[in-house]
């Protein structure tokens, strides 16, 4: 009976085991007990051992303390001083910590780019945020080795270029990364073999290994799902696999050790030289004698031993799956490049007195951008200088108002026309940060986007200053001015302004791709027309900025499908808008989708998507486009609608993504 109490004891509390027990049981003379405590004492072992090698399985950080312990191994990290902080979540709906993304309370993504962080990347510390997919560290100075992202098996997307990370990639260091989607290590100093593992990632999308020092042979890439690939500038060498030919030339040059069809240069035959498969063969013993008590009882350690591995492995793989966020594409991201910009200051005379204002720029993640609050910091001066005491004396008029705030045109002394938008929800970043980014927006140059002038920066709201338009609207050049202006949108007008579009969107889609959606608020009225009905692309890229509140909602992009049901968005969110605006500009119809309870207006993406459906495309395009010096151009007409429809189709996974939709527009020639 003892030896059955001794044994219970010893499975009860494995773990507190005391020295006197342990040592209680060599004294005993029953062979069965001195069993019985070397399989408690295995038991106890095995379970420290696997407590100690395998600590994420019993252990794991709150999220704030994961991130400060990654905060803690990087260097300069100044720009992070202001939002992530103890006793704060975060994703605090009030104010997210900066360059995190968020899905509710779930981690899904870090976006710290061009930051000037150093140092290492503490992998280990992230393994507890179980909803991570995303790491966007791009344009910093990190070195070393590769870090182990390969702990994070649930990651998609991993973007690290523009560093200084060195050394050799272990050839099965991507093996278990299955669900990894883009690779960008660009523009480091990566050195040995592409490893073999990358190419064998069954969901890889895109793979960025330009201007490192790779060398050897490319590894075979099959992968169907792969259609963005860069391998140029390494120090590769031999045949270009023939399955990779239809990638073309640009990705694989500067490599001049490559060769075949591609580049031009023949390739040597060389002998395959393949190694020589040993047998194994499993040891057994079949006159093995039959089990006694003593080897029961070592097989019965065996399997308990089994048991607790394959219990910890399921709640560790139970804890994988939390939080995956299947439904949205969280991981579609690409890092901006964020060049830094010099500190200069600029002395502003203002009419009332002999007092200057300062107007200060600010190194990226430096310090505060202008004297004080009252000044107004100038991150445009193609349309020349100016202060808020110009601003403020100038005559001006209300435009309108919007979900996120009231416009107004102020015409200044010299003359110049600028629209002033007062924002008040704004403030989901510090001041450091906002200036970073609203720089960031000033250094645009793009004939499609309008790149803005100055901000003005208080707590409470924000200015933002942009050059006015006279011409107006998209909105208002098709449903309100029915005069001259109107009659300039004939077809080619609008496949121009269409067009157009796309190309601002391709724009802000690569500069931008790593924000949730890149735009986030396409539609007519955000699309100015200049004198030669050039669109120009407003009202861009300010989620980031937004508070996640009622505020950010009214942003066009949360009318989406996928907005409206699981208040969710993505970079394909932008693509449903830009379908909005085909359909919208093709029929001439204003859309319902732009009212708030879709009440009015017409309802363009089923309208038009019956009429296809029914091969009646001719009957909804705007008659005004449809004259009888056209009539050759209706199928190009046509194949717009069709583009349309793509662009808005309410499941995700068929929609198409901004890189296929402006394809198929560019391949419209008039």
């Amino acid at each position: 009976m003892r030896d059955y109490q001794s044994l219970g004891t010893c499975f009860s509390f494995p773990g507190l085991v005391s020295f006197d027990f342990l040592f209680f049981f060599p004294y005993q003379t029953n062979p069965g007990v001195k069993m019985a405590h070397c399989v408690c004492s295995f038991l106890f072992f095995f379970i420290i051992i696997i407590i100690l090698f395998y600590p994420p399985l019993f252990l794991s950080l709150e999220d704030h303390e994961a991130l400060l312990q990654l905060k803690e191994s990087m260097g300069n990290t100044k720009s992070l001083d202001g939002s992530w902080k103890t006793g704060t979540h975060p994703c605090d709906r009030n104010q997210q910590w900066f360059g995190i993304q968020c899905h509710n309370v779930t981690i899904t993504g870090l976006r710290l780019n061009g930051l000037g962080l150093s140092g290492e990347i503490r992998v280990d510390a992230l393994s507890s945020l179980k909803g991570l997919r995303m790491i966007a560290m791009a344009n910093n100075t990190f070195s070393g080795p590769i870090p182990g992202f390969n702990k994070l098996g649930a990651l998609r997307s991993i973007f690290i270029h523009e560093n200084k990370f060195s050394g050799e990639i272990p050839p099965d260091f991507f093996s278990k990364m299955t669900s990894l989607k883009k690779v960008w290590l660009s523009r480091n100093k990566f050195s040995g073999k592409i490893p073999e593992s990358v190419g064998r990632l069954p969901n890889l999308i895109e793979l960025h290994l330009e201007e490192n020092e790779f060398s050897g042979h490319i590894p075979s890439m099959a992968q169907k799902s792969l259609t963005t690939l860069n391998m140029s500038n390494n120090k590769l060498e031999g045949e270009i696999p023939s399955i990779m030919e239809k990638f073309g030339q640009k990705p694989f040059e500067g490599n001049p050790k490559l060769c075949g069809k591609l580049v031009g240069r023949h390739c040597e035959v060389t002998a395959n030289n393949s190694e020589a498969n040993s047998d194994i063969v499993p040891s057994s013993n079949e006159n093995a004698p039959s089990p006694s008590s003593g080897t029961k009882w070592v097989v019965l350690s065996v399997v308990v031993a089994f048991l607790t591995v394959t219990i910890l492995l399921q709640t560790k793989n139970k804890e994988d799956s939390f939080g995956r966020l299947e439904k949205e594409n969280l991981d579609e991201v690409v890092p901006v490049h964020m060049a830094s910009t010099n500190r200069r200051t600029m002395s502003i005379s203002s009419r009332k007195g002999s007092r200057n204002e300062s107007v200060h720029g600010s190194k990226r993640g430096g310090s505060h951008s202008g004297r004080s609050m009252g000044d107004l910091v100038i991150v445009n001066n193609e349309k020349g200088m100016f202060g808020l005491p110009d601003l403020m004396k100038a005559a001006a008029e209300v435009l309108g108002n919007g979900g996120l705030g009231s416009a107004y045109k102020a015409v200044m002394v010299n003359g110049l026309s600028v629209v002033v938008k007062r924002l008040r929800e704004i403030n989901k970043i510090n001041k450091d940060n906002f200036d970073a980014e609203i720089r960031r927006l000033g250094r645009i140059k793009h004939q499609n986007i309008l790149t803005p002038l100055a901000y003005h920066y208080r707590k409470e709201e924000k200015l933002f200053i942009s050059e006015y338009i006279p011409k107006g609207s998209l909105l208002y050049m098709l449903h309100g001015d029915r005069g001259i202006s109107h009659a300039e949108l004939n077809w080619r007008t609008r496949l121009r302004i269409i067009k157009g579009v796309a190309s601002g969107m391709a724009f802000l889609h690569t500069e931008f791709a790593s924000y949730d959606v890149p735009h986030g608020n396409l539609k007519s009225s955000n699309i100015l027309l200049s004198s030669n009905n050039e669109p120009l692309l407003n009202d861009y890229a300010y989620y980031p900025l937004v508070n996640n509140t009622s505020t950010a909602q009214s942003m066009f992009a949360f009318k989406t499908p996928e907005g409206i049901l699981h208040q969710q968005i993505s970079p394909k969110s932008d693509v449903y808008c830009l379908g909005i605006i085909i359909l919208e500009v093709m029929t001439g119809k204003f859309p319902s989708q732009y009212l708030n309870n879709q009440k009015g207006g017409t309802d363009v993406v089923e309208w038009v998507r019956q009429a296809v459906v029914e091969k009646r495309e001719g009957e909804v395009i705007d008659p005004e486009i449809v004259t009888s010096n056209s009539t050759d151009s209706l199928p190009l007409m046509e194949r717009l609608l069709h583009i349309g429809c793509a662009c808005t189709e309410t499941d995700l996974l068929k929609r198409v993504d901004m890189k296929e939709a402006i394809r198929r527009i560019e391949d419209i020639k008039e």
